[in-house]
Formats: C-alpha cells, sequence, structure tokens
C-alpha cells in the first residue's frame, strides 16, 4: 500500500447514497490512490433511502437497509465523521472546517449535499405534528407522533413519495388521507388513465384521496389540528406529512463562491467551476437538469469514480429512467414520457375490469414513452427499445403481447453495460454481466446476493432473468413446477416452506430477499409467508406485524365505521357470574353501544373505540377470543349428559378442553369446532371444520364441514371411544391441516383437494406420523401468549 503521506487527500461532503455510491466505485478501481474522509450529518450509516417506508412500517430495521457497516469503512481505511456536518469550505487553502471546528485538508473535495424538502410556505407549518418523508429521522419523528395517540394523518403531495409515506402510515394504524393539488396521482410518471386507476387501488386500500386540493392553512394551536383548502373545505388531522418535492442542498457551495443555479453546477465529468472540486447527487445540476431518481444519481457517482481513478473515459449522460411504485399490491411501470396530445401516435391495451393496462408513446416508430399498469411484465424489455431508440416499425403488433412473441423481439444484449438494471441499488448490467461470469452465478438469488440486483424491491428480478438467460444460454432456466404463490414470485407454497426449512429464514423480509422476490410484497404472499415461518419455526419466528390485517394487529375486528368489536374467550360457551359481571361493567364504563350473544355462543362488544381496546380487554380480564383470526375461533358445545336428558356424553366438559389446549393456534384459515352430546346435533357439529357428536359408548369426528357462504357437511374421520383418543386425533389433524394447507385455505376445502385417505394415513394409521405431528403441535403451543396479557394463553 502507499505510503500514507504520499496519497491524495480525497474528502467527501455528505453520507447518502450516492456518496455511499462513489465511495464504494473509487476504492474499488483505485484502492491505494486517495485518504479519503467522509463527512455525514446524520447520525446513521449511509443507508438505503429508498426503503425508507419499511422503516416507517417495521418490516426492517435500521441495520437492514444500511449500504456498509463500520467494518467496511475500517477495512478500507476511510476516516468516516458520523454526525458532523461541515461549516465551510475554504478554497483558497483547499480545506474543510466541520462544525465542531476541525480541519480536514483535500486535495479534491467531492460535494454530496442532496436535497431537502419543500416545505408549503403557508401559515402552520412551523406546528408540532408537520414533519417531511426524507430520512429516519422523519421516519422516527413519524412513529413517535403516533405512538403518543395521533390517528388522523394527512399526506400533503401525491407523487411517489407521498403514496409510499401513506402505505406506511396505513400500514401501522393510520387513518389517511393524501391531498394533490393536480388532477391525478404521480402525474410525472402516469397518464390520466394509469392514474386513475391508482386512484382507485388507493382508496381499496382504506386510503382517501383528495385530488385538485390546494392546502393553504394547517390549522391548530402549537399542535396541528387540521389542513384546510382553498374552497375553504377542512380535514382533520394529527399528523401532517410533507412530500410536495425537493430543492438541491447548495447552500454549503454557494457560500464559498462556487457556481450554482437550481443545483451546483456540473460538467459531464461532475466537475464545479473549481477544478478540485466535484458534487454529485440530488444536489448538482447538470446540462439545466437536477435530479431526484437513484439510477440517476448513482450514475453520476460511477461516472466521478471513473474520473477521479484516472480512467476518465467515462462521462454522465441524462439517459431515461424507469419508475416503480413500493406499496404491496400495486403493480406500475413508467419511464420517458407520459404526456401526450390527442393525435399523438400510441399502442395502448386496457382491461378496466382489471385495471390492466398499457401505452407506449410512439415518434417516428422511437419508443418515447411507456405506462403499464396491474400488468408490468413487459417493462424492462419495453425499456430497453426506448433506451435504444430501437425502430420497432416491424414489431407494433407484437410489442404488448407479452410471452415469447415479444421476447423474440427484443435482444438483452442491445442494453449497453452501463444501463442500470437495479436502481434502489445502482447495479449496471455490466456488473450483473461480470459477476456471472466471474463467479459462476447460475441464479437469480445468486445474483441478488453478489451485486445486491433484485435484492430490494425486486423490481429489477425480471431483467436480472433475461440476464442470466443471455449470459449462460441453455445452462439457464427459469423455474418449473407447482403455481407460484402469488404474481410477485415464481416460487410455490411448497417451495417457499422447503427453502424456509433448509436455509433456516425466520421473517418475511429474510424470505423474500434470500429468494428475490418480484417486489415488496402483496396482500397475498406476506400474510402467507408470515405464517408459513410461524409454522416451521414456532420459537424462533419473527412475527412481522406489517405483514398482518389491521384486525390481526390490534386483536380486535375493525366494522364499518372504524370502530372494533371485542370478543373474549369463553370457554365452551360456559360464562361464570363474575365474567358476566366483568363485560357488563366495562360495557358501561366504555359506553359500548351493542352487546350481542354470537353464533359461537360468545359475547361480543361491539362499537369499541381503538383508543379503548387495551382498557376495556383490561377491565375484563379474560383471554381473546381470537374472533379477528386465523387461528381457533371457538369450540361450540351444548349442554350434554350433565344436564340434557338426552346427552350420552358430556360434550361441554370435552369442548372446554379442546378450546383450551388449542387457543391462540393460528391456522392457515379460521376453524371452528363443535361437540354435541347427542346426534341431535345442537351444536351444529355436522357442519363445522371439526365436529365431535356423542354416541352411545363413544364418539364421531367429522372434518371439512362448513356453515358459511359455501355449505359443506363434514366427512366421518374416525370413530373412537373416550375424550382423550378424541383429543389426540383432533390434535393431529389440526396440525396436519397448519403443515399441508395453502395459507387461506379452509378445512373443507383442503379436506377435498388432500383426500380423506391421504389424511387418515397421517392421522390414523402412521403411529409415528402422529407422533411427530402432535410433538410439532406441542413445541407451537409452548409459543402462544395472549396478546393484551403477554402472558401464557388461558387462565
Amino acid at each position: 500500500m502507499k505510503n500514507m503521506e504520499k496519497r491524495e487527500k480525497l474528502v467527501v461532503v455528505g453520507g447518502g447514497m450516492s456518496a455511499a455510491a462513489f465511495v464504494e466505485e473509487v476504492v474499488k478501481l483505485d484502492p491505494e490512490r486517495y485518504e479519503i474522509t467522509v463527512f455525514s450529518g446524520e447520525k446513521h450509516l449511509s443507508y438505503n433511502r429508498v426503503l425508507l417506508s419499511h422503516i416507517l412500517t417495521g418490516e426492517k430495521a435500521i441495520d437492514d437497509i444500511l449500504l456498509h457497516d463500520d467494518g467496511w469503512y475500517e477495512d478500507k481505511g476511510i476516516r468516516l465523521r458520523v454526525g458532523c456536518m461541515v461549516s465551510e469550505i475554504k478554497r483558497g487553502s483547499r480545506s474543510v472546517v466541520g462544525e465542531d471546528g476541525s480541519v480536514e485538508k483535500y486535495n479534491k473535495l467531492v460535494l454530496s449535499t442532496g436535497s431537502r424538502p419543500v416545505i408549503l410556505p403557508i401559515p402552520g407549518v412551523d406546528k408540532s405534528g408537520v414533519v417531511s418523508f426524507r430520512n429516519i429521522e422523519d421516519s422516527e419523528r413519524i412513529r413517535r407522533i403516533l405512538d403518543e395517540g395521533g390517528k388522523k394523518a394527512v399526506v400533503i403531495g401525491g407523487g411517489l413519495l407521498g403514496l409510499e409515506a401513506a402505505w406506511g402510515l396505513k400500514d401501522i394504524g393510520a387513518d389517511v388521507t393524501v391531498v394533490h393539488l393536480m388532477d391525478r396521482l404521480m402525474e410525472k410518471q402516469l397518464d390520466s388513465t394509469a392514474a386513475g386507476f391508482l386512484k382507485q387501488d388507493i382508496s381499496d386500500l382504506g386510503i382517501k384521496v383528495l385530488l385538485g386540493m390546494k392546502t393553504v392553512e394547517i390549522t391548530g394551536d402549537e399542535s396541528v389540528k387540521g389542513v384546510r383548502f382553498a374552497d375553504g373545505s377542512e380535514v382533520d388531522a394529527d399528523i401532517v406529512v410533507m412530500s410536495v418535492g425537493i430543492t438541491p442542498n447548495t447552500a454549503l457551495a454557494a457560500s464559498s463562491g462556487i457556481y450554482c443555479q437550481k443545483g451546483i453546477v456540473v460538467s459531464d465529468t461532475m466537475q464545479t467551476y473549481d477544478p478540485a472540486v466535484y458534487a454529485v447527487g440530488e444536489c448538482v445540476e447538470h446540462r439545466g437538469k437536477t435530479f431526484g431518481l437513484v439510477a440517476s444519481v448513482f450514475e453520476q457517482a460511477r461516472v466521478l469514480a471513473n474520473h477521479l481513478a484516472g480512467d476518465c473515459r467515462l462521462i454522465f449522460k441524462d439517459r431515461p429512467t424507469s419508475t416503480t411504485l413500493k406499496v404491496p399490491g400495486i403493480n406500475l411501470y413508467s419511464a420517458g414520457v407520459v404526456e401526450h396530445g390527442a393525435g399523438a401516435d400510441t399502442i395502448e391495451y386496457i382491461d378496466r375490469g382489471s385495471r390492466h393496462y398499457k401505452n407506449l408513446i410512439i415518434e417516428d416508430n422511437i419508443v418515447k414513452g411507456i405506462v403499464l399498469y396491474g400488468d408490468t411484465g413487459d417493462g424492462p424489455t419495453l425499456f430497453g427499445h426506448l433506451l435504444n431508440c430501437d425502430d420497432i416499425g416491424d414489431k407494433r403488433g407484437r410489442l404488448l403481447l407479452g410471452g415469447p412473441v415479444g421476447a423474440e423481439a427484443f435482444s438483452i444484449d442491445e442494453i449497453p453495460d452501463d444501463t442500470v438494471v437495479c436502481g434502489c441499488n445502482g447495479v449496471t448490467k455490466g456488473t450483473i454481466v461480470e459477476a456471472i461470469e466471474t463467479k459462476g452465478l447460475f441464479t437469480r438469488e445468486d445474483v441478488a446476493e453478489a451485486t445486491k440486483a433484485s435484492s430490494s424491491c425486486g423490481g429489477c428480478s425480471s431483467m436480472v432473468e433475461r440476464i442470466l438467460e443471455s449470459v449462460l444460454g441453455s445452462d439457464f432456466s427459469i423455474r418449473e413446477g407447482a403455481a407460484s404463490l402469488c404474481a410477485c414470485t415464481t416460487y410455490s407454497r411448497d417451495d417457499i416452506i422447503k427453502n424456509i426449512r433448509e436455509k433456516g429464514l425466520k421473517s418475511v423480509m429474510e424470505v423474500m430477499e434470500t429468494l428475490g422476490w418480484e417486489s415488496v410484497g402483496c396482500d397475498t404472499c406476506r400474510p402467507a409467508i408470515n405464517y408459513y415461518v410461524s409454522m416451521v419455526w414456532p420459537a424462533a419466528a419473527e412475527n412481522d406485524l406489517s405483514s398482518r390485517l389491521i384486525n390481526e394487529r390490534v386483536h380486535a375486528n375493525i366494522q364499518k365505521d372504524g370502530t372494533f368489536s371485542v370478543v373474549p374467550r369463553v370457554y365452551g360457551g360456559a360464562v361464570t357470574p363474575d365474567e358476566l359481571k366483568r363485560i357488563a361493567d366495562a360495557a358501561v364504563k366504555y359506553k359500548v353501544p351493542l352487546v350481542k350473544i354470537t353464533g359461537g355462543q360468545r359475547i361480543d362488544l361491539l362499537g369499541v373505540k381503538r383508543e379503548d381496546l387495551k382498557g376495556v380487554w383490561k377491565d375484563i380480564g379474560m383471554p381473546s377470543g381470537y374472533a379477528y383470526g386465523k387461528a381457533l375461533r371457538t369450540v361450540k358445545t351444548c349442554v350434554g349428559e350433565g344436564f340434557c336428558r338426552y346427552g350420552t356424553q358430556d360434550s361441554m366438559g370435552l369442548g372446554i378442553r379442546l378450546e383450551k389446549r388449542l387457543e391462540g393456534l393460528w391456522t392457515p384459515a379460521k376453524v371452528k369446532l363443535g361437540v354435541s352430546g347427542c346426534p341431535r346435533n345442537c351444536a351444529e357439529t355436522s357442519i363445522k371444520d371439526i365436529g365431535i357428536t356423542g354416541i352411545s359408548g363413544g364418539w364421531e369426528i367429522h372434518v371439512g364441514g362448513s356453515g358459511g357462504i359455501e355449505l359443506a357437511a363434514g366427512e366421518l374421520l374416525v370413530t373412537v371411544k373416550t375424550g382423550e383418543e378424541a383429543l389426540e386425533i383432533v390434535s393431529a389433524f389440526i396440525q396436519f391441516y397448519r403443515e399441508d394447507a395453502d395459507y387461506g385455505e379452509r378445512t373443507f376445502k383442503w379436506v377435498r383437494r388432500k383426500g380423506l385417505k391421504g389424511i387418515k394415513e397421517a392421522v390414523l394409521e402412521d403411529g409415528e406420523a402422529r407422533k411427530g405431528l402432535l410433538k410439532r403441535l406441542e413445541e407451537a403451543l409452548g409459543t402462544v401468549k395472549d396478546p393484551w396479557t403477554g402472558g401464557k394463553k388461558g387462565p
């Protein structure tokens, strides 16, 4: 290594993604050329801001999104000044002054000061509760306001970040309204048709959308109380998130005399008017344009690193970039021009029923713009045509067909090596190709591990697979087999569970990152993965609350007016006078509008406010009945032989034993049991998921019944003599169902699909298999805790 005294001093001001990308690239190109010092005003190491919404929802911890840890900087010999801003640049002496008074000399200075959020100049913006959404501190501030009781959130701005912030707020339980000045959401990326579908889908998620609304005031005293609009209308708010744009941070550069306009003006090699000073990222202005998307700023970082490492062959060119939205269940893809006149040349496809839409804007047979909604699989291929300015005259009729025909019309080899494939992590096609060739990579998961491409949002996964196919030829094949879990992945349910077991995956994010998910997931795959992880690793699994629906997150059923219902556990339908009194007292104290006896022999308190849930549960002092979850709901019983003159068995006693044994156990779908003391079937055992009927000298066990939208009679599984036998067989059946059924699959559908013969083999005929099922059930039951007390289940 060169003597430290002889190495040039390189100072980087800024700790964002562009700064981290530049430093990583320059030490890779010439690790001995510079003695590097990095000043970062944030208290955290550089992190992936693309995944900021995951921090807000709690899906990821800060360590999960760091671009490099302390050890990486130490290994590279880089001095890191975290939490220390630069207050002054002394160009004459070529030095910078830290806010702590420290002075650092430089031979080359790189400014990566980023941008600041635009804050509307309206009355009330200084009130407590008005925040932006640009960094980890913003996410922490938002969480703190909500934890302190804030419920109503208004997001001003319906662009990319605004909608991702809105989803994050909704996902952690806020009542969210998006307010947008323009007449459509994401107007810079979507045309009116796609934006209309987006508004419908955002609304379907429970987020209110107000378009064409100009915010004129934030109301309240010291804290936010609401937002007022130009038309005089208002909405209530406890928190207001501003997401209306960004402005380059030029103050430090301008104060030192470096030429700035909208941003710090740079050349094609990212050099400012001072030959010793360079700039990259959201702070720069290049040929009259500023930049906010990561693909562009990563490209700037690569160009600058190439220049400072002495190669000097690269120059920065402003290329089109693609855009996706990281909101589960919403698929959109946009690139290039989206606005076009009435007579423009376009190729369009629309299916309003499924909200699928494709629109290509064409000029002289060249693709100038792409807008895809719902079905975005063709995005990378079409983007290749746009980048290369291909003449698509002889392909027009096939471009939107997808599948093999569309694929044949475009070769991945036509994409330049310096094209950014993974915008989240700034990975180029050339980097991926080099990794495949030099490291012997064969799968998308291998590429993700080696290069980070497709490891974040997953939007580039199909492009990565295309590159693998191009490089490996016949050695690569996309996985074939069972139907995939959902549109986000090619993996089937069985494949996912196999990987969870074999690779020791303990969380939703571990599964998605390891298996190279196509996106941030959706309402189909995320809850399913969360269940499968807990089913395989009951004691070690990380419960991902963001992958549960609102009912399971708050342990109560949400009602149409936004209030909740509370259903305490009443074992076998038998309730004590003391329990009735506590329920009644709580209903009076919290002014519960309705107390109702349910069809499952339980007591339902309807209309409970969210802020009262904890108090209601505490005062009732009874365990949760899980009336909101995919779990054991109730064990309905008749009074049985103890009171009924027709009763042949102690149905109430067996029902209570079953319920106490199985309560709190998560299952693929809700499970209801019934125990009748005689064939008169007063507990409706013939249409329960598991129905047990007392007969003279024993019990009949029926499985796979349903009394819901689809009516199904249970099938006789077995007849046993004792309650102990019934308890063991029902337990084994439940565990087999837990392990074998698809997430969301009710028992009656599973029994039909699996076949009673296969179920009998596992539960009845194979003694060793039954022992294994019971052992694994005990492990799962050992992890069950009451969601309100945190203690072990039941009294």
